[in-house]
């Protein structure tokens, strides 16, 4: 069973997240961008940012993923300035949540625990709209249209740095779960009633 513990302050996770990152990032690390020194202080940056929250996935009392978000300042805030083709300012002026980071160690992939991580991020939250970025390259695109099946939409590209890889933004309402599960519930009940 997965046990999700939601943090907003960052020292308690400090250790899990980048023990966490690295066995994710073991074939990259030797990459500039993807180092654990470099995550280390994208990881302290947006800590320090307002809205930040972590949800760390366990099983069995092992550390198996984790995710992290906060809140972007409208129209101002460097997420939306990054992005190509600028965004109309009826999109960034939105409240929004970022999701920053969002990763499962290998053995527990394609279980649904990424989907939790997910939904516990956004459970609490009062912005609008949820805005994740994505590598169009992360595992064939296969990550990118997970998202997509989540009710994200591709917005535009991003890349914070010339040795980072170009990204996809994406984003979507932060109760977008909850309205494909009304809409269901809805549609189950109308035909229930046909019966």
């Amino acid at each position: 069973m997965t046990d999700l513990v939601h943090s907003r302050a960052i020292d308690d996770v400090w250790d899990i997240l980048i023990e966490v990152y690295a066995e994710v990032r073991a074939d990259q690390l030797h990459i500039p961008h993807y180092s654990v020194e470099r995550y280390a202080e994208r990881l302290a940056r947006h800590g320090k940012e307002f809205g930040w929250e972590a949800v760390v996935a366990y099983e069995d009392g092992t550390p198996v993923g984790y995710g992290y978000v906060n809140s972007l300042v409208p129209v101002e805030d460097r997420w939306w300035k990054r992005t190509t083709p600028a965004p109309e300012e009826t999109l960034t002026g939105l409240p929004t949540v970022a999701i920053k980071e969002m990763m499962v160690t290998q053995p527990y992939r394609r279980q649904g625990i990424a989907r939790k991580i997910h939904d516990a991020l956004l459970s609490e939250r009062e912005e609008v709209n949820a805005s994740l970025m994505v590598s169009p390259a992360n595992q064939d695109g296969r990550v990118q249209a997970l998202y997509a099946s989540w009710g994200y939409e591709a917005i535009g590209r991003s890349q914070s740095t010339p040795d980072a890889p170009p990204l996809t933004v994406m984003i979507r309402p932060v109760g977008a779960h909850e309205q494909v599960r009304a809409q269901r519930a809805a549609v189950d009940s109308a035909e229930a009633t046909e019966c």
